[in-house]
Formats: structure tokens, C-alpha cells, sequence
């Protein structure tokens, strides 16, 4: 078994005796960066965190080009939480909630509400897309019922959260699982839940399955980079504000002095002047209003 826990790795793993398959990730800078300047209270930061490193868990099993995003919207305080991933662990999410959502805490935060994940990849026609009830009292439970309603495949999620990490362990039977080892399954899922946050949080991949598995034989892949991409797309914008049509710009324009298109999963605002929508529309078709005084 070689590799080493890193900042922004997932670790795939496997016991080739037990036909049980798991993975391994940590994210630092790019969780950090996911959460700058958002100054979200502790309780969402968490789920939030734990809803990343699970996002990542899942996207990594992505084997062509394309995109997993996975949402909970519910009516609590916390109104939505969102992350996408693609097949190159580029990950980018966002959480609304109310300012002070306290007293409480962990899923309760949510209320009533639902889980969405939508699949997209090249080779469909269409995204693939799944709703179903919030079903657990933790982020970990909700996925775990998902994959044995979805799957028919037991998994099991151990995920930790703080203000500059996130991460995750995930382990799942595979359908011969129970003819290599009858009583496999019962016993890593034990072992498994031992798992300390500090040591989801810190301990190198290698020494974390070694510590956790001491007796099993686990063959660890090598590790893959996971990074933060909200890069700016001015042109996505201005596409979208032509569809708008003139006739919506210029009214918010004159309404506010300036149109602002706000980017909320990547934190970011897109703002256009006059001069700016009238560039815009130089060239549109459409007749053009006055120009603004």
C-alpha cells in the first residue's frame, strides 16, 4: 500500500479479498477557497463541507467527460446547499441560509426538503436527474440511503468538517462481496466507524487505512488532484443578457444605474454600465432605447 493523505487528494482504495471499494479525500485550499469571504456560520460551513467532500466521494466515480451536481434544498434556515463536480474533480458550491441560524443544528437546519442530483455527461442525450426526499438525520445518512435505494449496494459515509478542511471516507459492498467473505462487509463497516474527525481531518491516506485495517489487505490507487474552479465568464453573461433582450436590460438599467448579474455559486459580481449595455447591443436587431440622461 503506498501514497500519502494530502490537501485536495481523493485516495480510491480497494479490498481485493472482501470486494469492498472505498475512497479517501481531504480538501484544504480548495474548501477554503469554496468559503472565502461567504462568512457562513459554523453549523452551514459544516454541512456544506461534509456535502463537499461527499460530492467529491461520488464525482470520482465519473469515467467520461461530465458534470455531478448534487443539491438539498429545504425550509429551514438553510435554504439550499449545492456543489458540482466534473470528471476532473473540479468542484465549485455555495450555501443560502439566514444569517443566525441558530438554535438548530446539523440536518435539522434544512427542515423539510429534498435531495437532487443531476448527472450530465457527452454521451447522454439528456442530464439524468433524481429527487427524492431528505432521508437521515446527517449528511452521511442521507447518501447512504440514497445508494441503497439507487444502488441496492450497502455504502457507508464517515465525513468531517471544520473552517479549513473537509473529508470524507466512503465504503461500499460490491454485489460478490458477500461470496469472497461472509462477514467482511459487517466487519470493515465496524472498523470504519472508529474513525475520529481529527484523523479524517490530518492522517496521511496510507497510515489512516493501515491504522482503521490492520488485518485487511487494501490496494490503494494513486491519488488524484481536486481543485476549487470558479473562474470568471464574462462572455456566459453577456450571452445570457442578449437573450434577456433589450427591452429587460435597459429597465433594469435605468431602474438601478447599472445592471448587475450576480454569479452566487462562484461568489462573484458581473456589473455593465450604459456605455457597457450599449455595446452590448450595438449590434442586436432589436431597436435600441434612447440613450440614458
Amino acid at each position: 500500500m503506498t501514497g500519502t493523505m494530502t490537501d485536495d487528494c481523493l485516495h480510491r482504495f480497494l479490498f481485493d479479498d472482501l470486494d469492498i471499494r472505498g475512497a479517501l479525500v481531504r480538501l484544504g485550499p480548495a474548501w477554503r477557497a469554496m468559503i472565502e469571504n461567504r462568512a457562513y456560520p459554523a453549523p452551514v460551513a459544516q454541512l456544506l463541507g461534509e456535502m463537499s467532500a461527499t460530492t467529491v466521494l461520488l464525482g470520482g466515480q465519473l469515467k467520461q467527460p461530465g458534470r455531478l451536481t448534487i443539491q438539498m434544498r429545504g425550509s429551514g434556515p438553510i435554504a439550499l446547499l449545492v456543489i458540482d463536480c466534473n470528471e476532473a474533480l473540479q468542484i465549485r458550491g455555495m450555501a443560502k441560509c439566514a444569517e443566525q441560524p441558530q438554535p438548530r443544528s446539523g440536518l435539522q437546519l434544512l427542515g423539510q426538503g429534498q435531495l437532487q442530483l443531476s448527472l450530465e455527461t457527452a454521451s447522454m442525450r439528456e442530464p439524468y436527474q433524481s429527487i427524492v426526499p431528505l432521508d437521515g438525520e446527517s449528511i452521511a445518512e442521507v447518501f447512504e440511503h440514497y445508494l441503497r435505494q439507487s444502488d441496492q449496494m450497502p455504502a457507508r459515509f464517515f465525513l468531517a468538517a471544520s473552517s479549513v478542511a473537509a473529508a470524507g471516507l466512503f465504503l461500499q459492498k460490491l454485489p460478490t462481496a458477500a461470496e469472497r467473505d461472509a462477514d467482511g462487509w459487517a466487519r470493515v463497516e465496524a472498523l470504519a466507524a472508529t474513525v475520529q474527525d481529527a484523523e479524517l481531518l490530518s492522517v496521511p491516506a496510507e497510515e489512516l487505512l493501515r491504522r482503521l485495517f490492520p488485518e485487511e489487505i487494501v490496494r490503494l490507487f494513486p491519488a488524484r488532484a481536486v481543485t476549487h474552479n470558479c473562474p470568471e465568464n464574462w462572455e456566459k453573461v453577456r450571452s445570457m443578457l442578449r437573450a434577456l433582450g433589450p427591452g429587460e436590460v435597459y429597465a433594469a438599467l435605468r431602474e438601478q444605474g447599472e445592471v448587475v448579474v450576480k454569479d452566487d455559486i462562484c461568489n462573484r459580481d458581473y456589473r455593465f454600465d450604459a456605455r457597457a449595455i450599449d455595446e452590448l447591443f450595438r449590434d442586436s436587431p432589436s431597436p435600441k432605447p434612447p440613450t440614458l440622461h
